[in-house]
């Protein structure tokens, strides 16, 4: 089991003097959270939206990837921009990274949508610890941090600075596309020793077109790409909503995972405050089933909408968006 922990982290992590990996964290109820993708989201939606969301990845696994993400945006009145805050700590086996970033973002209406196109500018930390078990117990790789007996490679524990872009389009309730990358300056983090950590570029394309059924029932198709070059993922996500407030859905990663889940969203008896509950379960399809477990996502989030003069009987479509 240690061995198989090693070599699943040492293929995740990437690091082999050099990490070419992607390293970004993954989360499968990404439609929910667009602003942790793409900076030019924030404040396009035209309320005051908070999100936490947790990621267990393989359950059964000892060490297995772990992330928390904390987002939060709003428009900033008087003014055609957005403003936000992204939190992210993503943990596997010896490596923990943070992510915190602020995303501003120049919001223009252009038809019946908003256009947002914003900057993520921010701080990244990368830690790797050397108090974890080698493929080969006793011999010393120079590249990878561990203790080998009376020899050992230092930790990594470095930070620097984070920069991302975003596009992204949005009718309320509709759909909306979006455009963007982090890790724009694609630095390298240096350890002591030989030791490094090369950030990646990474490009995301995401969308979403939701179908009205009729008044009460609609069907939303939504797509993430992510691609760091060496290697893409690709997210196909069907989700149907009941009377604005209950959906489930499928969503499979090629290659990869299949997903299923559900989820509630609620408004307070004033309608200003709108809240919302999900919860995903990944079932591994690679070559890691049958030995890493299931996947379990959660998500909670809120949103104060701004007063509007009449609400159609079933709903404010914008919560979701």
């Amino acid at each position: 089991m240690k061995k198989l922990f090693t070599q699943i982290a040492i293929a995740v992590a990437g690091f082999t003097g050099v990490a070419v990996a992607q390293q970004d964290p993954q989360f499968t109820q990404f439609m929910h959270n667009k602003l942790i993708y793409n900076a030019g989201y924030a404040g396009t939606s035209g309320a005051m939206c908070g999100n936490i969301q947790f990621r267990q990845q393989w359950s059964a696994f000892e060490g297995a990837p772990q992330t928390l993400a904390l987002g939060f945006d709003m428009p900033l009145a008087g003014l055609p921009l957005g403003i936000g805050l992204n939190v992210i700590s993503d943990k596997i086996g010896p490596m923990n990274t943070l992510f915190l970033r602020v995303p501003i973002s120049y919001n223009k209406v252009i038809g019946k949508g908003t256009l947002g196109v914003g900057l993520d500018v921010g701080i990244l930390q990368k830690k790797i610890d050397n108090t974890w078990i080698t493929p080969e117990p006793g011999k010393v790789d120079p590249n990878i941090p561990g203790a080998y007996d009376a020899l050992s490679n230092p930790a990594l524990n470095k930070l620097t600075y984070d920069l991302g872009f975003g596009a992204f389009y949005q009718i309320p309730g509709k759909m909306y596309v979006g455009l963007s990358s982090s890790h724009l300056p694609a630095q390298s983090v240096k350890g002591d020793g030989k030791l490094s950590y090369d950030m990646s570029r990474h490009y995301y394309l995401m969308a979403g077109y939701s179908l009205d059924i009729n008044p009460r029932n609609k069907i939303t198709p939504n797509i993430k790409m992510k691609s760091d070059v060496a290697a893409t993922a690709v997210d196909v996500n069907l989700t149907y909503m009941y009377d604005n407030m209950l959906w489930v859905g499928g969503t499979y990663r090629v290659s990869d995972a299949a997903a299923l889940m559900i989820g509630y969203q609620g408004k307070s008896a004033t309608g200003g405050l709108s809240y919302k509950i999900g919860y995903s379960y990944d079932i591994t399809l690679s070559k890691l089933k049958g030995n890493v477990g299931g996947t379990h996502e959660i998500i909670l989030g809120f949103c104060m909408l701004p007063k509007v003069k009449k609400l159609s009987s079933y709903g404010d479509d914008r919560f979701l968006n």
